[in-house]
């Protein structure tokens, strides 16, 4: 029962943090990190569930700043930016999603602190578990890692992505059909960045309708109102 009402306060901060991010990223507005989540002061908790957000929205959590051009975060925002990736290190059987989505997030870190120039090895993981998968495996997989499809982001993952933009475009089709909003709006994300995608795809209407039917689910509407931004260059 315990364990029920602690995913249910996650769940509810997570929702709660995408809401304001996607506010953010519609208004152009400067986002605090630190007013939504936290004060930035004192050790970090993993029981805080809105700690836990940080973590679970990934490299996201600072999305604004990254996508739109405003001022870099505010130094308590990098505090509880921090604080979030020191709190949750991927364990040692931790999936490839997880350990990607932690380096992304250091590497966010490190980009928006030049303070930390140097603190960590920048070395990425690797993708074996994504060569040669299947492309519905393959949609999945680059849907969670959607905090990676970034304007200019040169990584292995992105790499894999840019190799296979039809198999990326069967899996958003399979993901609509099975009504599945949020790897739809994932695999939409890195769509918008790839070539050679089909033309016959119609993947603008493709977007809108999955903000449509994603309904009250901000996770969805935080990667189609990215998607989106990228797609028209609207960065403002």
């Amino acid at each position: 029962m315990e364990q029920s009402g602690t995913s249910t306060r996650l769940a509810g901060a997570v929702q709660g943090l995408t809401s304001e991010l996607v506010s953010a990223l519609r208004s152009g507005d400067r986002f605090r990190l630190a007013g939504t989540v936290a004060e930035g002061h004192g050790p970090a908790t993993t029981a805080d569930p809105s700690l836990a957000a940080v973590r679970v929205v990934g490299a996201d959590a600072v999305l604004p700043s990254v996508l739109l051009r405003c001022p870099p975060p505010e130094p308590a925002d990098l505090t509880v930016f921090g604080k979030a990736v020191h709190a949750y290190p991927p364990s040692a059987e931790a999936p490839p999603t997880s350990v990607w989505s932690h380096w992304a997030m250091r590497r966010a870190l490190l980009r928006l602190d030049a303070s930390l120039d140097g603190a960590w090895d920048d070395a990425e993981p690797g993708t074996d578990w994504l060569d040669d998968a299947p492309w519905q495996f393959l949609t999945h997989q680059l849907a969670v890692l959607a905090p990676l499809a970034l304007p200019g982001e040169d990584c292995a993952v992105a790499r894999v992505a840019r190799h296979r933009p039809v198999d990326v475009a069967r899996g958003f089709v399979r993901a609509v059909r099975r009504r599945d909003w949020l790897q739809a709006a994932g695999a939409g994300r890195w769509l918008v960045l790839l070539d050679d995608v089909p033309r016959t795809l119609g993947l603008d209407t493709g977007l809108e309708f999955v903000a449509q039917m994603g309904g009250t689910d901000a996770r969805v509407a935080l990667q189609v109102e990215a998607a989106q931004r990228m797609r028209t260059g609207v960065l403002v």
